[in-house]
């Protein structure tokens, strides 16, 4: 979990700075691209923890 949210974490800097900052508007794509990945994965970690459990 705490590395999603580190992630999450660089995924908005990146973003701000490639919004702020006049030229890199390639930081802002990359931010978006990381976020995308980030959150895929931690759904895709989700669905299969879910479908480990065994119903007692």
């Amino acid at each position: 979990m705490a590395l999603f949210l580190l992630l999450v974490l660089v995924a908005m800097v990146l973003g701000i700075i490639g919004v702020a900052a006049e030229g890199l508007g390639y930081l802002l794509a990359i931010g978006i691209v990381l976020f995308v990945a980030d959150v895929a994965f931690f759904v895709a970690r989700g669905a299969r923890r879910a479908r480990r459990r065994s119903v007692r």
